[in-house]
């Protein structure tokens, strides 16, 4: 089976499946995806993304706020916590730093994550990073406000390979998308050969970054399964190695949704010795 680790269920476009979720979440489960971590962009999106995960037991939710949301408040470390375990999020973010846009300063964004890794810490739920030309920054503040027995995830990375192994020495995992199948993606391509495999997630971050051939088009998370196939030609093994390991991982990260896992899959990872 596939895990889609980080996707955007509120913000498909569904104009291929005729508006429905259902019909996309049933092309990404006809494809063997069988978890969905639904990502909250703003606090404001947790509620909605609830009601997503009640109708469908193979989806879970995060809660945070983006680092380039413009907020009318800054959301404070109780807000956070409280919105989390109001809605049973698994996770919290993704909240981190991109200094590659104007909009939201740097010291609000610093600010921000700073607390969401504060309620992270406190409620012992790992926390989904989005980190952009924030190396330092980012790094300062995993290694001070993190538990690394918790942990979380550096998603869609494209930074370094020295970046990656200090997150992954301090509990993190990280995680690939659609861009490792980019032709102008070698660097990634490399991180792709290089993560250790214990420590690797798949992702679509959908409705963003299409995967090639599907690039241009909104993406899905059924097409997390083509990150899964480049990862495994990179590697020189077998697309189901790459699905059962990136599965397990997904479960030792976010041990909130292990409950939620297909019977057959909590039973097959407990049997192995994965979770």
């Amino acid at each position: 089976m596939f895990v889609d680790s980080h996707c955007h269920l509120d913000r498909l476009d569904l104009s291929a499946h005729d508006g429905d979720l259902n019909a996309a979440l049933d092309a990404a489960r006809a494809r063997r995806v069988r978890q969905f971590l639904a990502i909250a962009v703003t606090l404001e999106d947790v509620p909605g993304l609830a009601e997503i995960a009640r109708a469908h037991d193979d989806v879970v939710i995060s809660a945070g706020v983006h680092p380039l949301h413009e907020v009318a408040e800054e959301p404070t470390v109780e807000s956070i916590k409280a919105c989390a375990e109001r809605h049973e999020a698994v996770a919290i973010g993704e909240t981190g730093l991109d200094y590659h846009y104007d909009g939201v300063s740097r010291a609000v964004q610093y600010e921000r994550f700073r607390r969401h890794l504060m309620a992270a810490t406190e409620l012992e739920l790992p926390v989904i990073i989005h980190t952009r030309e924030a190396r330092e920054d980012t790094l300062a503040l995993i290694r001070e406000y993190t538990d690394p027995s918790v942990g979380g995830v550096l998603h869609c990375f494209t930074e370094d390979l020295d970046m990656a192994r200090e997150a992954v020495r301090h509990g993190f995992f990280i995680s690939l998308s659609g861009i490792v199948t980019f032709r102008n993606a070698k660097a990634v391509r490399e991180l792709a050969r290089k993560i250790p495999l214990d420590r690797l997630l798949i992702e679509t971050d959908s409705p963003y970054l299409a995967p090639v051939p599907h690039r241009g088009k909104p993406n899905e998370p059924q097409w997390v399964v083509e990150v899964a196939e480049c990862i495994a030609a990179e590697r020189g093994i077998s697309v189901d190695e790459v699905a059962m390991q990136s599965t397990a991982n997904f479960y030792r990260l976010f041990r909130a949704a292990v409950p939620e896992a297909p019977g057959d899959v909590r039973e097959s990872l407990a049997q192995s010795g994965l979770i």
